[in-house]
């Protein structure tokens, strides 16, 4: 199957009112969102904890489900347990890899996007050399069967980096191309594994590339997870009826809807950095920023984290930890071998309109 190159299609096709009205409500929301998470004088936070629950509703969308709880406990890697738990923590670990190459070059290249597939799959297998993959529903009837050829599957990814570089120029606003390319992505299917989380990272990691955001804490899988069906409804019927127009409406609707939510995540994260900044401040001798930072960067912190972070000795970072809990500033718990101190406050908030559940 050959597919059409996106600078076929024709930009003014997609300034229709309804379109431009998404537009304007998906913008302002975007921007609303890259100013206040300036206002964050450690980014870090945002981009640990927000990455993390993009990985998670990523990954759900593909049926890997992991608890929140799970899922912080094991963030340090070494500590997770179970196969999804893993995969969630690869899927935040290739975004932020791909962070860094997008933030360092100002491109988004074939190499970058090959290499965070990689990290999600842990394999070097690369792009799609051999016939057979075909996307089926659940009762197993085939969909759509993506280019089977190697060689047209490398011409139309090369031609999709130079549509994210805008080579030749297209002239539509950059919400709209994030909606082509992944579609375009998704229907190349290039790999033969994590083509759908690789999709789902490029979309925020092309606003990074634009401009839209400086840091990837757009949760754009949260939309996808609620309207899953409309997802791979809207995908297919572009295949089948060139309704760009629909799919393009869909994903500004996801933007704006995951934008303003995230806006309201951050205000919260904001506030509540403060008041915890404020109480540890007044009531401990201990109080420094690196404390605070730790608490909420890992929701479930431990007595490592700490020692790692302030440069104290693990009973120094024991004491620390054991007073705040003994006083209710976090909550201990007791999971195997291994202590955690829960910054409650901020996991419940982070938990809040969860579509997966607990």
């Amino acid at each position: 199957m050959s597919l059409s190159p996106l600078h076929s299609l024709i930009p003014d096709r997609f300034e229709t009112v309804g379109i431009l009205k998404r537009l304007a409500s998906a913008s302002r929301a975007l921007a609303e969102l890259k100013g206040l998470a300036a206002s964050i004088p450690n980014q870090n936070i945002l981009i640990n904890t927000l990455t993390l629950q993009e990985a998670r509703d990523s990954s759900a969308i593909e049926n890997i489900v992991t608890t929140q709880d799970d899922l912080y406990r094991g963030e340090d890697s070494a500590s997770a347990v179970g196969t999804a738990t893993k995969e969630v923590l690869r899927h935040r670990q290739a975004l932020r890899a791909g962070y860094d190459q997008v933030r360092t070059t100002g491109l988004l290249t074939l190499n970058t996007i090959v290499q965070i597939q990689e990290q999600l799959e842990c394999n070097r297998a690369g792009l799609r050399r051999l016939p057979g993959t075909a996307l089926r529903d659940g009762d197993g009837r085939m969909v759509y069967e993506p280019p089977q050829d190697a060689n047209e599957v490398r011409r139309l990814m090369g031609e999709l980096e130079r549509f994210i570089h805008d080579e030749p120029p297209f002239a539509a606003d950059p919400l709209v191309k994030m909606a082509l390319i992944h579609h375009q992505f998704e229907s190349i299917h290039p790999f033969y594994d994590g083509n759908g989380r690789t999709g789902r990272i490029l979309n925020v990691l092309y606003l990074v590339k634009e401009g839209l955001l400086d840091i990837p804490v757009l949760y754009l899988s949260r939309h996808i997870v609620r309207t899953k069906p409309d997802y791979y409804r809207l995908l297919q019927a572009v295949r089948d009826d060139d309704a760009w127009e629909d799919w393009v409406a869909y994903m500004l609707d996801a933007v704006a809807t995951t934008a303003a939510e995230t806006v309201s995540t951050v205000h919260a994260i904001k506030e509540l950095l403060q008041e915890t900044k404020q109480r540890i401040r007044d009531g401990y001798k201990f109080y420094s920023q690196n404390l605070i930072n730790n608490l909420f960067n890992h929701p479930y912190t431990r007595v490592e984290f700490v020692q790692r972070e302030l440069g104290v000795t693990r009973v120094t970072a024991t004491r620390y930890l054991d007073t705040l809990a003994g006083d209710g500033v976090l909550q201990k718990i007791r999971v195997g071998r291994n202590n955690y101190y829960v910054n409650r406050s901020l996991f419940d908030l982070l938990r809040r309109g969860d579509p997966v559940g607990a």
